[in-house]
């Protein structure tokens, strides 16, 4: 999957050099010389990194950036200022929740080591939400299966480390197959011919 980064700015000029400073990179560079054309393309794109300008008439980078953060989320934000202006820093970060603040002229490296730096930032984010979902899932599965079978969730050993199984009537197998069924419907998956026969 290749990676997309949304640059804007009212001087094209200046998104033609940062296009330039990302050529090695193996992005799809998307440009916008407005908050309004960023907004269209991202609602168009899925946009992975947005770099922002501060300074640009109507609408600022920090309100742009603080569009994007309510609208899409996941979509990591930077912004580059001419001027080392710590107020516009603080309102970016404030409002946007940006993940850096860089100022003009930005590096060759400088820049592609923000971009590298984000999308690792967004595949960490990303990978944390998926573990989420999974804890969600079985939770809700041991849950399920205490409220058929109390008690199941509590683990009995022997002195030697071998779970003990106090309902003698028990049929290991068939619980064995009870479970394997829940977790296939909390995974969303339908019981086949394979999860009704496992030994």
């Amino acid at each position: 999957m290749v990676h997309k980064v949304l640059l804007v700015d009212d001087e094209p000029h200046v998104t033609e050099g940062l296009k330039r400073s990302l050529r090695r990179e193996p992005y799809e560079i998307l440009c916008a010389s407005s908050a309004e054309e960023g907004m269209r393309i991202l609602a168009r794109e899925s946009i992975d990194v947005v770099i922002s300008d501060e300074k640009m008439p109507g609408t600022s980078g920090a309100e742009f950036l603080s569009r994007v953060r309510k609208e899409y989320p996941d979509t990591i934000r930077m912004i580059l200022s001419g001027q080392a202006d710590l107020d516009a820093a603080i309102r970016a970060i404030n409002e946007g929740e940006i993940f850096r603040f860089l100022t003009k002229p930005c590096s060759e490296l400088e820049l592609a080591m923000a971009v590298r730096h984000a999308l690792q930032q967004k595949s960490l984010l990303s990978e944390t939400q998926r573990l989420l979902r999974v804890a969600e899932s079985q939770s809700a599965t041991l849950k399920n299966l205490e409220e058929k079978h109390p008690g199941i969730a509590r683990v009995n050993r022997s002195a030697e480390g071998a779970i003990i199984l106090e309902d003698e009537d028990l049929d290991p197998e068939q619980l064995i197959r009870q479970i394997s069924e829940e977790l296939d419907k909390s995974m969303g998956r339908r019981s086949g011919p394979g999860t009704q026969n496992r030994e």
